[in-house]
């Protein structure tokens, strides 16, 4: 399975973010799976990428020309594509995951996984998306969703296939009760 995941090129001041995102790290890359992310070396995002391809994973890097202008692309990925533009660095980021994760970063982030939960509520994405919600970095993001819901303005059938994991372990029990993918006729996960 290719899971895109969402996360900054700053590291945060928060060791727990560090420790979380090497955990996913080793996970994806002990577990088969390959990771699709931003490119960079840098913050969590080089960490992710570094503790997957440790794993023995496989690391798909979508950086767009403005940052490999910067020279803060990770140079030791399986795949790096690069996109001339933002925009189409998130597309090809859709186009290739199969599940999407947004791990606690900043803007760039929010408004990344925003698309995929849009994508997913309108039924033009059948895939998970997943807020890592370690130590409720997206509890008020989840108050939104669920205020817009009282509103009227979205429902539970919209918001469906759009989770929050608390840890690394809800993150695999949602990955496997609510995505089957198969390769071959042989579940990934």
């Amino acid at each position: 399975m290719k899971i895109t995941v969402y996360l900054g090129a700053n590291e945060g001041n928060d060791p727990a973010l560090k420790t979380a995102v090497q955990e996913l790290g080793k996970w994806i890359g002990k577990s088969g799976n390959t990771l699709v992310y931003g490119g960079s070396r840098t913050g969590l995002m080089g960490e992710l990428a570094d503790s997957t391809l440790a794993a023995g994973g496989r690391v798909i890097g979508i950086e767009a020309q403005c940052f490999v202008d910067e020279d803060v692309q990770h140079e030791g990925l399986t795949e790096l594509h690069v996109t001339p533009t933002m925009a189409e660095r998130k597309a090809k980021m859709i186009e290739l995951g199969d599940a999407f994760l947004a791990f606690p970063g900043g803007t760039g982030t929010l408004e990344e996984i925003a698309e995929v939960m849009s994508k997913v509520s309108l039924k033009q994405l059948d895939a998970p998306c997943i807020l890592y919600n370690l130590n409720g970095y997206y509890d008020s993001l989840k108050a939104l969703l669920e205020h817009m819901i009282a509103k009227g303005l979205s429902s539970g059938e919209r918001q469906q296939g759009i989770y929050f994991a608390g840890n690394l372990s809800e993150i695999q029990e949602i990955l496997g009760t609510t995505f089957k993918l198969t390769v071959n006729g042989r579940k990934v996960l």
